[in-house]
């Protein structure tokens, strides 16, 4: 056993089983192997592990031969994927904040909700509206948050309620709804790196807090412990909420790219200054390369498309960015950077 006493860090050699008399000398511990983050760990020492030291000192790493040893720093974030979940069911509001106890606190959005439906829907234009059509209509974008859904899909959701509601009533209804910045979709940025037809031009359906959703869901933060592929949604309505705040001051633009091959970028966010990042969300550690790829594949074509064009060149973009719900944040070797929901900034 090594004891790095000035550090407060332990080094277990390889065990069986670390002995308890080391576990109790620990303030904190690190287990590579806990199945529910060794793959993060994993990729997180080979390139910043010094984020593993942070952390109550003296801290237990156990089985840390699994990884190569290195000097860099790094950020943590704090929350977990249940905080991270309620976070995103509370939402933003002030109110919210404010009060004490979960429950107290998830009942602001799922009040607002309502007032929109009742009162809000109708007073932003002095036209009376339907409470339960705008309900309904609230519920079909809620299941297509993040998506790039047509109007005559949520228009077929409507249908399935209501017989007689037509897709001109539906455009007043999503209008009213932007007005009230309850709704607040993204568009598509269509850089001239392959053809007009070849990108995606439709809008993505976002809110404008990932709130709304949950409530227009109907659903409590319980149900996405079991069903993380659909907060996957949520949490992407999450980072671009935040990213919106934090970029204000620089006057930042989002928008999204996808184009028929497959190839996106959940977000690109445009500076006044020129400046633009391409981002991805995934909220777990396994869809890190992925995202890195679409990203890093992206630079490509536009660099390709520098070399090829006698036209004006593309900017480059300045930085690219995997926004995950992990805890660990660091910079790849093909230089995405990995930063969880809660370490960003403005």
């Amino acid at each position: 056993m090594r004891f790095y006493k000035e550090f407060g860090i332990f080094l277990p050699k390889i065990q069986n089983k670390i002995e308890q008399k080391y576990k109790t000398k620990a303030q904190s511990v690190v287990k590579m192997q806990d199945p529910d983050f060794r793959e993060s760990y994993l990729a997180t020492v080979s390139i910043k592990p010094s984020l593993l030291l942070k952390g109550e000192n003296p801290r237990l790493i156990d089985e840390w031969q699994d990884a190569p040893e290195s000097d860099i720093d790094g950020i943590t974030s704090s929350l977990s994927i249940e905080q991270l979940i309620h976070a995103a069911c509370r939402g933003g509001w002030p109110a919210a904040l404010f009060k004490k106890g979960d429950d107290a606190q998830l009942v602001v959005a799922q009040d607002y909700l309502e007032n929109i439906c009742q009162t809000d829907i109708s007073t932003v234009d002095g036209v009376e509206r339907n409470p339960k059509w705008t309900k309904a209509i609230l519920k079909s974008y809620a299941r297509n948050v993040s998506t790039l859904a047509k109007t005559s899909s949520i228009h077929k959701d409507i249908l399935s309620e209501s017989d007689n509601f037509s897709i001109i009533t539906l455009d007043s209804y999503l209008n009213a709804l932007r007005r009230l910045f309850v709704i607040e979709d993204l568009d598509a940025w269509s850089p001239s790196i392959r053809s007009a037809t070849s990108i995606r031009s439709g809008k993505k359906r976002e809110f404008s807090d990932p709130s709304i959703a949950v409530a227009a869901m109907g659903v409590s933060p319980e149900y996405f412990y079991t069903d993380l592929k659909t907060f996957g949604f949520v949490f992407e309505t999450l980072c671009i909420r935040d990213l919106k705040v934090y970029s204000q001051k620089l006057r930042g633009e989002l928008s999204y790219y996808r184009d028929r091959t497959g190839l996106e970028a959940d977000a690109v966010l445009h500076l006044n200054d020129g400046r633009y990042a391409l981002i991805e969300f995934k909220l777990g550690s396994r869809e890190i390369e992925e995202g890195a790829k679409h990203l890093t594949t992206l630079k490509e074509l536009i660099r390709e498309h520098n070399k090829k064009s006698d036209q004006i060149q593309l900017r480059e973009p300045d930085l690219l960015m995997v926004v995950t719900g992990g805890q660990m944040a660091y910079t790849r070797p093909d230089g995405v950077k990995v930063v969880p929901i809660g370490c960003l900034r403005d």
